[in-house]
């Protein structure tokens, strides 16, 4: 990592409240690196060999059987990924790849592994990853159980326009065949449910959504209770 790069990394809260000397042995073993997008950074059942932490940019989790793959989640800045992996030196259970050109920040995991049992900083930070990580996982396990794909669409809808800070209209930021694929549908599925969302307040063209009626589209897909905050990755 570059000098100049260093008090930008510094800042990130997985790292501003660790022992200064614990921090600049992370970065001088670590690379800050850009890719671009559609590649592969890793596969399932890889070892870990870095930590990584994606700074800009956007990255797919995704895992396969035989010819068909699904996409488990979509990374945005700043998240690390895969840190279970990293942390207890087990394969990958998911492979990984970059939807866009992507900064991508690799530690080494052996030094993750020993920086977060030497640093509480760095403890409560890992923690703190694995419990948002942990949270996705359980919000995306309960959608694809209790909503039906009209429903898990609408949803993904509103938790969108939210992180926008309740935008009626935006873009989606991804290809709709990687969403179909992240909420369990097929893309023919997923443009038929984009057309039954008009009749609950969603217009949808090419990639432009408009929540045109946001009470009708609530009433509809029943959002978790519980807001997301900055769980979602």
């Amino acid at each position: 990592m570059r000098a100049a790069e260093k008090p930008e990394i510094a800042a990130l809260p997985f790292f501003a409240s660790m022992a200064p000397d614990e921090r600049e042995r992370i970065f001088s073993a670590s690379f800050l690196q850009v890719f671009p997008p559609s590649l592969k950074l890793f596969d399932a059942g890889q070892k870990p060999d870095f930590l990584h932490i994606l700074i800009d940019g956007m990255v797919e989790l995704f895992t396969g059987n035989g010819d068909r793959t699904t996409t488990m989640a979509i990374i945005r800045p700043v998240r690390s990924f895969i840190l279970a992996a990293s942390y207890t030196d087990q394969p990958y259970l998911m492979s990984a790849r970059t939807l866009t050109a992507s900064r991508i920040l690799m530690i080494p995991s052996p030094l993750v592994r020993e920086t977060i049992d030497n640093d509480r900083a760095l403890m409560r930070g890992a923690m703190q990853e694995l419990a948002f990580g942990f949270r996705y996982f359980v919000r995306a396990l309960t959608d694809m159980k209790l909503r039906q794909s009209v429903e898990r669409l609408g949803n993904y809808l509103l938790v969108e326009s939210d992180e926008r800070g309740g935008a009626f209209q935006f873009e989606i930021p991804i290809e709709k065949r990687t969403l179909a694929s992240l909420l369990g549908m097929t893309p023919e599925n997923l443009s038929r449910a984009f057309g039954a969302l008009a009749a609950h307040g969603a217009l949808v063209e090419g990639s432009t959504v408009q929540i045109v009626d946001r009470d009708r589209l609530v009433a509809f897909v029943r959002p978790d209770p519980n807001p997301v905050r900055d769980e979602i990755w």
